[in-house]
């Protein structure tokens, strides 16, 4: 179903833990507040929510108003809302898929998030509860893939497009991260994890490549001290990398009309090879 007084919804996702989805959705999410886009970012990762950090919030109590609804947190021009902040630091979240799916849902529908240009949701990696819930509930415009030049983040990414497909959500693209290691004391580039493997899987899977993001020093030290290198260091090269990301995304979404949710026959969610047990 549409989310009232959202006009878009971009998810990030990723097949494979890792590959630094989260780091991407931050900066995209900035990058989008910074074009003047009234935005929202949601960390859908309940077992290893991080958008808290991030953005400098490891201590923030969730705030909840008179009509029981919760208040997102405004925090470099977005509005942020994160599991993080219900949690201490340590706890470890061990709950069923059911339960998950009713937090994911209770995000959408009890946070007051008000008018959003865009929402952005970090999800968790893989394609489990979390993503089929998004897919059943939400009408989202589209999802950004995050992967690793290498072939074991490639091979899981393709089995996100997939999944995604079958649930009747577009591709927007495919990024790929940590496409070389800059060396902070020469600038020298190597390509330590392969080359031009989400150019290709981009390719294989007929969706757009929307780019590549470096291995930097810096965009590390922001994220842990919790502010994002297109809010750290707007000039940076890699910030720049950022922004011409989330104009294209935005574009490729404005072209988009929204699916209505769908979940895939029984018959597609089986697998292909059959098991002896």
């Amino acid at each position: 179903m549409p989310l009232p007084n959202v006009k878009t919804i971009i998810a990030v996702a990723s097949g494979k833990g890792g590959v630094g989805k989260s780091t991407i959705a931050a900066n995209l999410a900035c990058a989008l507040a910074a074009q003047g886009k009234k935005v929202g970012l949601l960390d859908a990762d309940i077992y290893g929510p991080s958008q808290h950090i991030m953005f400098g919030l490891k201590n923030q109590d969730p705030i909840i108003d008179i009509d029981k609804k919760i208040i997102p947190i405004v925090k470099h021009n977005l509005k942020l809302m994160s599991f993080g902040f219900f949690v201490k630091p340590d706890e470890a979240v061990v709950w069923r898929g059911p339960m998950i799916s009713r937090l994911f849902q209770q995000f959408v529908d009890d946070v007051k998030w008000n008018d959003l240009d865009v929402m952005v949701v970090d999800l968790p990696p893989g394609t489990g509860d979390i993503q089929l819930t998004l897919a059943q509930h939400l009408q989202v415009t589209g999802v950004v893939i995050v992967t690793t030049p290498q072939d074991v983040a490639l091979a899981d990414a393709i089995k996100g497009v997939n999944m995604f497909q079958k649930v009747n959500i577009d591709i927007l693209g495919i990024i790929e991260n940590m496409s070389t290691y800059v060396c902070s004391k020469c600038g020298h580039e190597e390509h330590i994890f392969s080359h031009q493997g989400g150019q290709k899987t981009a390719d294989r899977m007929k969706v757009s490549f929307l780019g590549e993001i470096p291995l930097e020093l810096e965009t590390r030290i922001a994220g842990d001290e919790g502010t994002p290198i297109v809010i750290r260091a707007p000039q940076s090269a890699q910030a720049k990398r950022f922004l011409e990301i989330a104009s294209s995304i935005l574009k490729k979404a404005e072209n988009i009309q929204p699916k209505m949710p769908a979940m895939p026959s029984l018959e597609n969610l089986q697998t292909t090879k059959s098991f002896d047990v």
